[in-house]
């Protein structure tokens, strides 16, 4: 017997004032409150563990490993438990239980984000980048070849961009043929939105409710003077009065989460935010609010692109230095990373400290948000999950999207030397591999590729933030430590 790499303790004297040690599995999920006697136990086993010495045990050692052998804190040996991580992979990589699709219905955005590429792509009334309904028509046919070559019991549709609100006729058309397509099918369907939420309205939310809406993120970045700063129209006009206004207005028609991206000036103004968040007669309403770093050093330039002219100078990133494609990065784009469907991916460029102050001035207010820990495998791992750019581009990331190079295939079947590269790298990516013993790999899995991509130009060495994963284990800890002051 021995202990399992995956555990990650956290003694409890400085969180609660107690001896006991909070413990979790980061393969199993398991997470058990024991004493010091417990955890010397744990500490004592090890692959030479002679058979005299575990007769020696005690009764109640015995029964203690027994229970954590249970949990996933004991195992057998080592080497069954790297087969099974290299199993878990595999079946998290190959698994046909549900089929996940983001859809960029448009390149094209009406804010002047100063964080933000997308500025790169043109005036946003340019129709070069926005899907046709011709375009979309391919899109669901390839998508409804997915359904049946998968046989998937479930089918997650999220609607991004630019701002993908801007080509409503296509997120219509996309989600009432696909509910069609799925319910003919008897696959389960979702439907998240990704918006900055200024187009939002109960007409929006009422037509796509009957196609299975899930749930629709909203970004608020801090409070309203700092978010009308970050999150300007084009022409420079503030957001966060419109915006607050159509939360209101769909409150209680659907599952709202909202999201916001932070830097090092935004970060101290979220409290802020949060306050009048948790005023306001919509916020029981807020499924969700989770807030994860911007990405700003991996190549800063000076655009004197549109948004530039109509907001001033604007720092864009890109997160692929070399060749010409500019993919969209700059914070994660995934529905999961964007707080649509409940999961979590803040890999980008981790700030621990700001993190895991936000999670708790979030904890506070009472809002649900992101533990810090359940994060992962990100989508990308996973065979079934696709992302479709407008002009019928296949990705495996929305962070690749706009990287002709990073482009696994394309809605027409047609191939070609960099697609096919591209589909090769990510079918046999695993910079997990290369972690050795990191007690994080189920949940972290290496790390954000994009930023193992554009930061250390491979995308199998790991990008890694193991700093903010024990943060959030001790946010768990100090969660625990609470819930059994209550209930003593």
């Amino acid at each position: 017997m021995q202990s399992s790499m995956f555990n990650v303790r956290v003694p409890l004297r400085d969180l609660a004032g107690s001896e006991d040690v909070f413990l979790m599995n980061t393969f199993t999920d398991a997470q058990l409150v024991v004493g010091p006697e417990v955890a010397s136990l744990l500490d004592r086993l090890s692959e030479s563990l002679a058979p005299q010495g575990r007769r020696a045990l005690t009764p109640d050692e015995r029964a203690a490993i027994e229970t954590l052998s249970e949990h996933g804190f004991v195992v057998p040996d080592r080497t069954s438990e790297r087969q099974r991580l290299e199993d878990f992979f595999h079946d998290v990589r190959h698994s046909e239980e549900q089929l996940r699709v983001t859809v960029l219905t448009t390149l094209q955005c009406n804010f002047a984000c100063d964080y933000c590429i997308q500025g790169d792509h043109g005036d946003y009334n340019r129709t070069a980048t926005k899907m046709s309904l011709e375009s979309a028509s391919r899109v669901a046919g390839w998508i409804e070849s997915r359904l049946d070559e998968t046989r998937a019991s479930s089918f997650v549709l999220t609607l991004f961009g630019g701002e993908p609100l801007l080509n409503l006729p296509v997120a219509y058309y996309l989600a009432e043929r696909l509910w069609a397509a799925a319910q003919a099918r008897g696959v389960s369907m979702q439907i998240n939105v990704i918006t900055n939420g200024l187009l939002l309205t109960p007409e929006v939310v009422d037509r796509l409710a009957p196609c299975g809406l899930n749930g629709i993120k909203i970004t608020l970045d801090g409070d309203r003077d700092t978010h009308n700063r970050m999150r300007p129209l084009r022409g420079g006009q503030g957001t966060f009065d419109k915006i607050i206004s159509n939360i209101r207005r769909i409150a209680g028609r659907c599952r709202i989460s909202i999201g916001g991206n932070f830097d090092e000036s935004s970060v101290h103004s979220y409290p802020a935010l949060l306050d009048f968040l948790a005023e306001q007669d919509f916020a029981p309403h807020l499924s969700r609010v989770a807030f994860k770093p911007v990405v700003r050093d991996v190549i800063s330039r000076v655009s004197e692109g549109p948004a530039a002219t109509a907001a001033g100078k604007t720092r864009f990133i890109g997160l692929t230095p070399v060749g010409e494609g500019k993919p969209l990065g700059g914070t994660c784009m995934t529905s999961a990373g964007a707080g649509a469907t409940g999961g979590a991916c803040d890999t980008c460029h981790f700030a621990a400290d700001q993190m895991s102050f936000l999670r708790d001035e979030t904890k506070k207010r009472g809002f649900n948000t992101s533990d810090g820990v359940h994060m992962g495998p990100c989508e990308i791992h996973r065979k079934h999950a696709h992302t479709i750019g407008p002009d019928g581009d296949i990705y495996a990331c929305p962070g690749f999207t706009g990287d002709k190079k990073m482009a696994t295939g394309h809605i027409d079947g047609s191939t070609d030397a960099f697609r096919s590269m591209a589909a090769q790298r990510f079918e046999q990516l695993a910079a997990w591999k290369e972690c050795r013993d990191c007690a994080f790999i189920p949940v972290c899995a290496g790390g954000c590729t994009v930023a193992s991509h554009s930061e250390l130009g491979d995308m199998n060495v790991p990008s890694c933030h193991k700093r903010s994963f024990e943060a959030g284990v001790v946010s768990m800890a100090r969660d625990a430590a609470a819930s059994l002051v209550l209930a003593s």
